[in-house]
């Protein structure tokens, strides 16, 4: 039996509604989820074959060419600024922040996503166990650990994530996803430059960081119907009516 009109018309408009309200969700969980996802699982399955991805080993002799002792020293201080120098703290510095200023949940957000990446990081490269690059010796050279996926990609990528979630509500959205976003482009861009990882695992390490923190984001703030930036302005929108 066909549907009446009204409540045809009443479907349609409920529908609408939902689009309007959840769109920003939909374009997240593909973007954000299931698009890198699927980015990660490719790599995965070529690396786990032991199959030379086609890309990467003529990535690594193109930043070859490109050495300086400029740039060495450059790409050497963005590495360090990449994890231990900069990444970590910030990370620390982030948590502690939102604790002070009660902000709980972001609080339990920006938590969850630094050190779920971190084991995620540390337990894919043991279940993977892929051989760092050997085409030269790398002025920063790391044998402790393996390749894939990147930790340094992994940590910067889920630090810009998390920063652009936090500061999508405020005026400060788009600084801080282009600063964000460069840091990360360019602490991958240094590990290739340094020899230390091939181009999948800067990959394979950003896919991982947004599937999780992302991932993450829409699990713990899934009763916002809407970012609360866009909630104020359809706000101020319908008082100036």
């Amino acid at each position: 039996m066909s549907a009446a009109p009204g409540e045809s018309a009443a479907e349609a408009a409920g529908l609408r509604r939902w689009l309007r309200l959840n769109a920003w969700r939909v374009v997240l969980l593909f973007a954000g989820v299931l698009l890198p996802l699927g980015v990660f699982v490719m790599l995965a399955e070529d690396v786990h074959a032991l199959e030379d991805l086609y890309f990467d080993e003529p990535l690594l002799w193109s930043m070859r060419g490109l050495t300086s002792p400029g740039w060495d020293r450059f790409f050497t201080v963005v590495t360090e600024a990449g994890y231990q120098y900069g990444v970590i703290p910030l990370d620390t510095l982030i948590v502690l922040v939102l604790l002070g200023l009660r902000r709980w949940r972001e609080a339990l957000f920006a938590a969850l996503s630094f050190i779920g990446s971190a084991l995620l990081n540390m337990g894919a490269k043991q279940f993977f166990q892929r051989d760092r690059p050997s085409l030269w010796e790398s002025i920063a050279p790391e044998h402790h650990t393996f390749s894939f996926p990147s930790g340094h990609a992994m940590g910067s990528m889920t630090l810009a994530a998390v920063l652009i979630a936090l500061s999508w509500r405020t005026r400060w959205r788009w600084p801080v996803l282009w600063l964000a976003g460069s840091f990360t482009l360019l602490v991958g861009v240094s590990r290739v430059y340094l020899g230390v990882h091939y181009p999948s695992d800067i990959l394979g390490g950003w896919s991982a960081a947004l599937v999780w923190v992302v991932g993450l984001y829409l699990l713990l703030f899934r009763g916002e119907r809407r970012p609360r930036w866009r909630a104020r302005r359809a706000l101020a929108a319908t008082d100036a009516r």
